[in-house]
């Protein structure tokens, strides 16, 4: 079995900024490894949809994220950044997160500042969020498990942009200090134009949130900002939203079309991106290969089927390939 590789190692071997998409369940993680990106984050307010049924306003607890980092973790080849929100509380909290969650294999946790819940530019005093920061620092030692302090500060606001920057200039530092590399994050940063102003005062390794797309003269949506603009800054990832987004719009379009003509059909002969005609995704998780490892330990030739029906193989061809044994 390989050893999956750490964050830090990924982002040596990119060299620049690059695209981490947000995630949240093994399916969706499965989704992004297989097309080859290299890293992956775990949305807060897309687990809270995926796993409660509700938008993300606090309703996610420690053991509920760290059973989904697990999962995801477990079974997948790249590594994964989970969201911890506020740490679920004080420094202590913060401590036993931070524990729990690079234990139950997270390759880096993002920390924020936020005050509120209900006010997401509402933001915690500097010092008590460097006790949060010192408290993940000293949980992650020993561990390859990576500490991203992000800052809810509002950009348009001068004074706050300032505090923000400020202050995940002095986590960098702090980190630095007890030998671990911290990542910084302003999440409401969303133009070239205030990702320059604070790469001014942050000088450390940072992460570009929620990159987006604005409609041009064209009618088309172009990005807002690129990688190639971004790398220079100073800026090592860029997270991104569409999955949820994605899987939605396939659930909603295969549903809309399946009801109005009470068949799957449509289901069956529309795959664009994978060519494999089925009502199922089994085939797209390679459940052949699961069959292979178990047939080599009882010397037997099962094949997977689903209630006796063939199941389609696996676009290798198309997809990256990660051996069963490193996801078992």
């Amino acid at each position: 079995m390989s050893s999956p590789k750490t964050l830090k190692q990924v982002m040596s071997e990119q060299g620049k900024c690059f695209l981490v998409p947000c995630v949240y369940d093994c399916a969706s993680a499965r989704a992004v490894e297989m097309c080859r990106f290299p890293a992956m984050l775990l949305s807060g307010g897309e687990v809270s949809i995926s796993r409660n049924g509700v938008i993300d306003y606090g309703f996610t607890n420690l053991n509920d994220l760290e059973e989904v980092v697990s999962r995801v973790a477990q079974t997948s080849s790249i590594p994964l950044i989970a969201d911890i929100e506020d740490g679920f509380g004080g420094p202590l909290s913060v401590y036993r997160a931070a524990r729990r969650l690079s234990m139950a294999g997270a390759a880096a946790i993002q920390l924020e500042d936020s005050a509120d819940m209900e006010e997401s530019t509402s933001i915690l005093p500097r010092e008590k969020y460097m006790a949060k920061v010192r408290a993940a620092l000293e949980a992650l030692e020993g561990s390859e498990c990576l500490l991203i302090a992000r800052s809810n500060a509002d950009p348009f606001d001068p004074a706050q942009m300032k505090e923000g920057c400020e202050r995940l200039q002095e986590a960098i530092d702090l980190g630095a200090s007890m030998g671990r590399t911290v990542l910084a994050m302003m999440v409401l940063v969303g133009s070239l134009e205030q990702a320059e102003q604070m790469a001014k005062i942050v000088t450390g390794p940072k992460v570009y949130a929620d990159v987006r797309a604005e409609k041009g003269p064209d009618g088309h949506y172009h990005p807002s900002v690129t990688m190639d603009q971004l790398t220079p800054l100073g800026f090592v990832m860029c997270s991104s939203h569409y999955t949820m987004k994605a899987a939605m719009e396939g659930m909603l379009e295969h549903g809309l079309k399946n009801y109005e003509a009470q068949s799957v059909a449509y289901t069956f002969e529309t795959a664009p991106a994978t060519g494999v005609e089925s009502f199922s995704a089994s085939g797209l998780f390679d459940p052949q290969a699961y069959l292979a490892l178990e047939n080599s330990f009882t010397h037997g030739n099962k094949e997977y089927t689903i209630v006796g029906h063939a199941v389609e193989e696996y676009p290798a061809d198309k997809f990256r390939v990660v051996p069963i044994k490193d996801r078992l």
